[in-house]
């Protein structure tokens, strides 16, 4: 959401930075947890949610009913594999520490790492591949690219042994990456103390005991 409000260099106040802290809104429709958009009278939670109504107003959607209904749907996929990585490290969980489901977590990163990943990966690949390039939606980008972008970043940071050995495999999805980050709307957000570093409060998590080669799951 930060990433795309960036781009289009639009005017925000990020609550959550901010001393007051988080905004719990007395509305009609209050948002069940952060991240959620205040625009005017309007309270939107849920991220692809929040990129669905934002992609038009900032001009990082399709102008077509069905551009922006498969934008949104590689959004909710997106969101979908984001899902999965949190469950790296909390499998059992959310209410329970890492270090209470460590075993669990392990086998779960393994399995991620092997089957998941790939597959997530593959899919994306062949989405730029179809696509005619160099973004997902061809030579526009738009806010999935943002969040694509936001996925490889983190998966790097939570998992840099396994990124660095199978992201060679997906030579557009990495140039999508590089070309993301390095974009004249992001490059110097992406370096300003306004960007929130990956931490070991958020999603992504680098725990080194689930980022290891030996962790490949059994076979029954």
């Amino acid at each position: 959401m930060r990433l795309a409000l960036e781009y289009a260099g639009a005017r925000y106040v990020d609550v959550l930075r901010t001393p007051a802290g988080d905004f719990r809104s007395e509305r009609k429709w209050p948002p069940f947890a952060p991240p959620y958009l205040v625009a005017g009278k309007r309270v939107i939670a849920q991220t692809a949610n929040i990129l669905l109504y934002l992609g038009p107003r900032l001009r990082l959607a399709p102008r077509s009913e069905a551009g922006r209904l498969w934008a949104h749907q590689l959004q909710l996929t997106i969101a979908d594999w984001l899902t999965e990585v949190h469950d790296t490290h909390h499998p059992i969980g959310s209410g329970l520490y890492y270090e209470q489901q460590k075993p669990e977590a392990r086998r779960r990163a393994a399995d991620f790492l092997a089957h998941r990943l790939p597959k997530f990966l593959s899919y994306f690949e062949g989405v730029l591949t179809a696509s005619g390039g160099p973004y997902l939606l061809g030579r526009r980008l738009t806010y999935p690219d943002l969040s694509l972008f936001q996925m490889v970043a983190g998966l790097r940071y939570a998992f840099p042994r396994s990124m660095a050995r199978i992201e060679r495999r997906y030579p557009q999805l990495v140039a999508l990456a590089a070309r993301v980050e390095f974009h004249s709307k992001l490059a110097r957000y992406l370096r300003s103390g306004r960007r929130i570093p990956f931490n070991l409060q958020g999603i992504f998590r680098a725990y080194p005991g689930l980022d290891r080669r030996r962790n490949k799951p059994k076979k029954t």
